[in-house]
Formats: structure tokens, C-alpha cells, sequence
């Protein structure tokens, strides 16, 4: 039950401060600027989080061809080049990354 109820309420702050922040940038002016630099937050977040698990192995850099994660990951980024599809693009990698372990290791 403790369970169940940390989620409960981990789940209601969350959308409390979400729903602020979105509440709160409608009622104010934000400047063009901002609005422009705050549209590329997602993607460096994201980069941030995906590329040291693309490019590091065991703690190293490594970029040979027996890194799977780092070839699913350029075939993703083929996959988005080419569909600019989001879903697409994340299907791809997984597929590729799938196989990929099946066929390099």
C-alpha cells in the first residue's frame, strides 16, 4: 500500500509542477528569444542522456564495430534523417539493436 501511495503522490506533485509551469507561461509575456532557446531544451536533455550510452562501453569510449548501441544508434539517426517520423525512428533502433546483438556478439 506504501508503494502505491508514493506513486499516488509522486505522480500528483509531478503534474502539479508541470501543470504550473504551463499554466504560469500562458499568463505571462516570454520574450521571443526565450521562447526560441527554450525550443532546443528537449533535444540537449535528450542528447545529454543517449549519447554516453552510445559512445561509452564498460566506462570507455569506444567506437568499433562491436559497439551494437552505438550502430543501432547511427541507423536510428539514418532511419530519422530519411522518415522524420519520431516513432519510426525509435522503432528502427530498437529493431536494430535487437538484431544486432544477435548477430555481432
Amino acid at each position: 500500500m506504501n508503494i502505491w501511495l508514493v506513486m499516488l503522490f509522486g505522480g500528483l506533485i509531478t503534474f502539479g509542477m508541470r501543470f504550473s509551469l504551463i499554466y504560469l507561461f500562458g499568463k505571462f509575456h516570454i520574450p521571443e528569444a526565450m521562447r526560441k532557446t527554450l525550443h532546443y531544451v528537449p533535444p540537449a536533455v535528450l542528447s545529454a542522456i543517449v549519447f554516453p550510452d552510445l559512445f561509452l562501453r564498460a566506462g570507455k569510449f569506444d567506437i568499433s564495430m562491436d559497439n551494437t548501441r552505438l550502430l543501432a544508434g547511427l541507423f536510428a539517426v539514418a532511419v530519422a534523417w530519411i522518415s522524420r517520423n519520431t516513432l519510426i525512428t525509435i522503432l528502427a533502433g530498437m529493431v536494430a539493436f535487437f538484431v544486432l546483438q544477435v548477430f555481432v556478439r
